[in-house]
């Protein structure tokens, strides 16, 4: 097998953009096996970075033939976005030369190296990425069920929930409220709690709606961006948002979702619409190949994103414990391109640096008023810490919360296609 210096390497993978791809003739051998499950931002984004290198041959699963992004599904709430906007296909990444398998990952045989799917096909490796998301623990919030979602959605994963916690703010009247319960830390983030309420209440200001509330029960004392949130609420949503945090409201005692109430120790808040977001951990396929420890997310190794359980297996995104990074769509697309690094380094011998990773997570608050935080990453000490930060400033002038919302249209346009072709 031919190896890939590391100026070629770079310059398949660095690029980004297929038109500069020029597979490597590798000979007569077959070409290694990746195979990739999940095709969100993590996924698709190794799997086509991986396919660009034309060294592996890859193959996507994906539950579902269409994705719809978790970021940027607050603003198609908030009547910023279409549905169809913010959902996605993978014909580009199957024309790109990524194998794409519309199916249910079920199973992991690390021994023999196999992935076993839900209509019993096996999908042999020789690396695997596991990018599956998350998935939900309904029971970290009392009286709160998985049944429960179809009347008080999360929308935590994006698609049929999202829909439906949009349609039921469309039946809502004047002088009903929006009662949210976030979810515990860790969490996924995009979509952001805090920016949802701000699209939410987007939603009710536009329509008049001067009687509604939005009550936020939070189960943390503070949360990220908070002040310039709380600026902005003040400043374009006086007196339609009340947050709590624990020290007031004493703790959730129950949800009873079915009367649309929720029960704290201060008092009882009903609303015609709840979002609740339970506590949340690695996406089941995890859990079922042993990838987990006590967290419910799986440990890896900062410089690959390599698992510290199997060492052809590398977990990305929000299923990963990725030390001082999000999670987020950003730094799972960042991770991907550091494991696709890594994993065509193993089968080819490709040289392959220091990793470096990097995050930003915009949140709109009101039209054009969009503010950002973020950071860049390196391996430190065998943990991924931030080597520096950045982040919105309260106060800030009009026109430059503009250009960050302008920023933010700029990257999702990217992001997807560096995610989809």
């Amino acid at each position: 097998m031919q190896k890939l210096n590391r100026r070629q390497f770079n310059a398949i993978l660095g690029a980004g953009i297929a038109s500069m791809a020029v597979p490597f003739n590798i000979g007569a051998q077959s070409k290694p096996k990746v195979v990739v499950i999940g095709g969100g931002a993590a996924g698709a984004t190794a799997a086509r970075t991986m396919a660009l290198s034309g060294a592996v041959d890859v193959t996507l699963i994906s539950a579902s033939d269409t994705y719809t992004t978790c970021f940027f599904s607050n603003l198609y709430l908030g009547g910023f976005r279409e549905f169809e906007s913010i959902t996605h296909g993978y014909d580009k990444l199957s024309a790109g030369g990524v194998n794409v398998v519309t199916g249910f990952a079920t199973g992991v045989d690390l021994g023999s190296k196999m992935v076993s799917l839900k209509d019993g096909a096996t999908i042999a490796y020789d690396r695997l990425v596991v990018a599956p998301g998350i998935d939900l623990k309904y029971d970290s919030v009392p009286g709160y069920s998985e049944a429960d979602a179809e009347i008080a959605p999360h929308a935590w994963q994006a698609g049929t929930q999202t829909q439906l916690l949009k349609a039921k703010m469309d039946a809502m009247q004047d002088g009903d409220n929006i009662v949210m319960v976030p979810p515990p830390n860790p969490y996924r983030c995009p979509p952001g709690p805090y920016e949802r309420v701000s699209m939410m209440a987007h939603t009710l200001k536009a329509r008049g709606y001067s009687k509604s509330k939005i009550i936020i029960l939070d189960p943390k004392p503070k949360f990220s961006k908070q002040g310039l949130f709380q600026e902005g609420w003040e400043k374009h949503y006086p007196g339609l948002i009340e947050w709590y945090g624990p020290d007031v409201h004493g703790g959730i005692v129950n949800v009873d979702a079915k009367s649309g109430s929720v029960e704290t120790d201060l008092d009882m808040f009903e609303g015609a619409v709840l979002n609740v977001v339970p506590g949340q951990k690695a996406g089941s396929i995890a859990s079922a190949a042993g990838l987990t420890n006590e967290t419910g997310f799986c440990p890896i190794d900062a410089e690959s994103m390599r698992s510290t359980v199997d060492e052809n297996v590398f977990v990305l995104g929000d299923a990963s414990i990725a030390g001082a990074m999000p999670k987020s769509g950003f730094s799972a697309n960042s991770q991907a391109k550091v494991a696709a690094t890594a994993i065509v380094g193993d089968l080819t011998g490709a040289d392959v640096g220091p990793a470096t990773y990097a995050n930003t997570c915009w949140s709109l608050i009101a039209t054009d008023d969009g503010v950002k935080v973020g950071a860049q990453y390196e391996a430190v000490d065998g943990k991924i810490a931030s080597t520096s930060t950045f982040i919105s400033q309260t106060g800030e002038a009009a026109d430059m919360r503009k250009t960050t919302y302008l920023e933010s249209l700029g990257w999702y346009a990217g992001i997807t296609a560096d995610m989809f072709g």
